[in-house]
């Protein structure tokens, strides 16, 4: 690792800090409006420290009001940060990220959605509270592969996260995540995933000297109607129609799943 690398790793250790006394001395006494302002604060802080540049194409959905599930495809760590960057939403994690030190902990008070994948009735449960905060008009977030890949290709959709958008009659918002060099190329080293462990894949991304994050929302889908399998097969066709006009070279057809690697 380059010694450059060495205060930023610094710099982040102290920013994650920061965010944990945030969240512990000021969030009990703040409204939900201040509390997705500084997180959203917080994500661009954290992306400017490892040298991450956003670029947005297309229209996201609206902060509050009209109930909007994002599906992306998964690429790294830090997508989760990327689109915290643009808008305040709430995540739908894997709960063993819960575990992780610190950091699970922080993504909870930041009011991420822990789901237990082997249990049904935990689904039950997170799909409830799901419709719910969509009937309120929030913004959910989500990545329905399961998974991550290296961002050149797109895993099947899993479906059944989908249907509390069904539920509600919320609007789903496709978008795609790139992560490229300066020159355009697709940088892999911000991807985590395979046997890359979290500490590998932090020390590849703070080595980079620029990595530029390319957010694409696409037209939302109405959900009110369709099955949640239709709904997941259109927006996954959506994102990988995206990705194959982006790399033709690469395979986005269907393929092995990966170890789960991120939330």
């Amino acid at each position: 690792m380059p010694l450059k690398a060495y205060p930023r790793l610094i710099r982040l250790g102290l920013h994650i800090l920061a965010g944990a006394l945030t969240i512990l001395l000021l969030f009990p006494f703040l409204k939900p409006d201040e509390r997705g302002r500084r997180v959203v604060a917080w994500a661009r802080k954290l992306l400017a420290i490892v040298r991450v540049r956003v670029t947005v194409h297309g229209r996201p959905p609206a902060v509050r009001g009209e109930g909007a599930l994002i599906v992306a495809n998964h690429v790294s760590w830090l997508d989760i940060h990327v689109l915290h960057s643009l808008i305040p939403s709430r995540f739908v994690s894997k709960a063993e990220v819960r575990d992780w030190p610190l950091i699970g902990w922080m993504a909870e008070q930041a009011g991420t959605l822990y789901l237990e994948r082997r249990k049904k009735s935990d689904a039950r449960r997170v799909n409830e509270a799901m419709a719910a905060l969509l009937r309120e008009g929030e913004c959910l977030a989500l990545f329905p592969e399961g998974t991550t890949t290296d961002g050149t290709r797109l895993l099947p959709f899993y479906p059944s996260l989908l249907q509390p958008a069904v539920v509600a009659g919320a609007r789903v918002w496709p978008a795609v995540i790139r992560y490229r060099h300066p020159d355009g190329r697709i940088n892999r080293a911000a991807a985590y995933h395979d046997d890359v462990s979290l500490w590998q894949s932090l020390k590849r991304i703070v080595a980079q000297d620029l990595i530029l994050a390319e957010v694409r929302f696409l037209p939302p889908i109405a959900a009110t109607g369709m099955h949640r399998r239709e709904l997941a097969a259109r927006a996954e066709a959506a994102i990988r129609e995206v990705l194959a006009a982006d790399a033709p070279h690469s395979q986005p057809g269907r393929s092995a799943r990966p170890r789960a690697a991120g939330p």
